[in-house]
């Protein structure tokens, strides 16, 4: 069979910072181009690559970081397919913590030619003067810093602290514990390296977010932390994985066996905040400790996936922080048009549910997504709501029109008084539970006397 010629992209590195930094070999791919894409034109170097296209625009009209990457990597692609062969320049190399490039890289569509650069990292080693082999340091993307680092006391170098809210996240997820405060702990912070305004300098812990105005070329590193990453969660899930391979009664539970147990815990917690006092702190306890024992459910199914190698806990993790901040926009992409109030930000959040559905080339139907294993009551409030918000009529009786007879008379009265419920803006589920707990306390006063 004949060889398929596959639109190409060539990769180059625009080095760390100055002009200095950048390879003969870079300029000469440069010059060979004629269509020319840049990641962003917010580097030192970028303005060798003259009439390149950049991707500035999608840092600020897109919703998250993966959307960002997608996004470029999907343009570029197309331009690919456009041209026959295309340029694409990033900052530092191109082999270091470049997604966009990893993206390319794995797309059969194309063809990619990624040339060696240098990065970053050589200055940083210079300046901190040590061999990162011998050190067993860890290069971590700042922006995932809590997952990433999760489990690790260093030594770390942390890329990507390009503004002072990732710098202050950086900080508050190595949290203080009850015997250790990593408050006055020496972090350094490099900056603009290669630069005639470059900064290396060392800084306590608490300090971290408020010694410079950080940017995209600033990193930090940490040359030991106190305690690991989320030294605690990490400590449970490790909790989870021996129970599953070592007690003989979590050996033998299912997804399936656990579920009375899920549903037990739930409605465990429910009574924990039902009783919370607002004047008493130590009611507080209660409902940490069933928290935790649904979080141990969740857990627990964790585990038992991660053993069957279908998915972890990192992936529920990942999956519900990017599903978060997918449909918050005006969170985390604000802009003019974001939405505002809370009847907005409802129209907002079922939209973005409908666009990932039509995604995945699923039709949604009005009542997808109730599940039917809800209490009845809360099925039939959720059932209206959704009917009510379509326009679409339900039918109920009029009062005193059916006889109390057959279980529908029934099901069509208790439907009404959901209805009512709904009407003025009670959750019957909350009003049955509060009377018939009055009923109780009652009933044993009666008992007792």
């Amino acid at each position: 069979m004949p060889l398929v010629n596959l639109p190409r992209i060539e990769i180059i590195g625009l080095g760390p910072s100055a002009d200095e930094y950048i390879t003969d070999h870079t300029r000469q791919r440069i010059s060979a181009h004629q269509h020319r894409f840049l990641r962003t034109a917010q580097h030192p170097s970028a303005h060798l690559v003259v009439d390149a296209i950049t991707f500035d625009e999608r840092y600020e009209t897109s919703g998250t970081f993966d959307d960002v990457y997608i996004g470029i990597a999907n343009d570029l692609i197309a331009a690919a397919i456009q041209h026959g062969e295309i340029l694409y320049a990033v900052p530092g190399s191109p082999l270091i913590l470049e997604r966009t490039v990893r993206l390319l890289m794995s797309d059969d569509r194309i063809e990619c030619i990624v040339n060696p650069a240098m990065g970053f990292l050589e200055i940083a080693w210079a300046r901190l003067g040590i061999d990162p082999i011998e050190h067993s340091v860890r290069l971590i993307d700042g922006h995932q810093f809590a997952t990433a680092a999760a489990g690790l006391t260093g030594p770390l170098l942390v890329a990507h602290c390009h503004a002072n809210w990732v710098l202050s996240d950086i900080k508050l997820a190595a949290e203080d514990t009850d015997n250790v405060s990593n408050d006055d702990m020496p972090v350094v912070i490099l900056h603009h390296l290669g630069l005639p305004d470059e900064v290396v300098m060392t800084v306590a812990w608490s300090e971290l977010d408020h010694s410079i105005e950080a940017d995209h070329l600033t990193s930090i590193y940490i040359p030991e932390l106190r305690a690991p990453v989320g030294k605690d969660l990490i400590a449970f899930h490790e909790l989870a994985r021996t129970l599953r391979r070592e007690c003989p009664w979590d050996r033998e539970q299912t997804h399936q066996t656990l579920t009375t147990y899920l549903l037990e815990e739930t409605y465990e917690v429910v009574d924990a905040i039902a009783a919370l006092d607002i004047d008493d702190a130590h009611t507080d306890e209660h409902l940490i400790e069933e928290l935790g024992d649904l979080l141990y459910q969740i857990e627990f199914h964790a585990a038992i996936a991660e053993q069957e190698g279908r998915f972890t806990m990192g992936d529920v993790a990942r999956g519900i922080h990017e599903k978060l901040v997918r449909r918050h926009p005006h969170v985390f992409a604000p802009n003019e048009n974001s939405a505002v109030g809370s009847d907005a930000l409802v129209k907002s959040w079922d939209d973005i549910k409908k666009a990932e559905k039509a995604a995945k080339g699923i039709v949604a139907g009005l009542f997808d997504g109730i599940p039917q294993a809800t209490g009845s009551l809360a099925y039939a409030s959720a059932i209206l709501k959704r009917a009510n918000k379509a326009g679409v009529p339900i039918e109920l009786p009029n009062p005193g029109a059916h006889e109390l007879g057959d279980i529908a008379d029934l099901g069509m009265h208790l439907l009404e008084v959901v209805a009512e419920c709904r009407r003025r803006g009670v959750d019957p589920e909350v009003a049955l539970r509060k009377v018939s707990n009055i009923q109780r306390q009652n009933a044993e006063r009666h008992t007792d006397a």
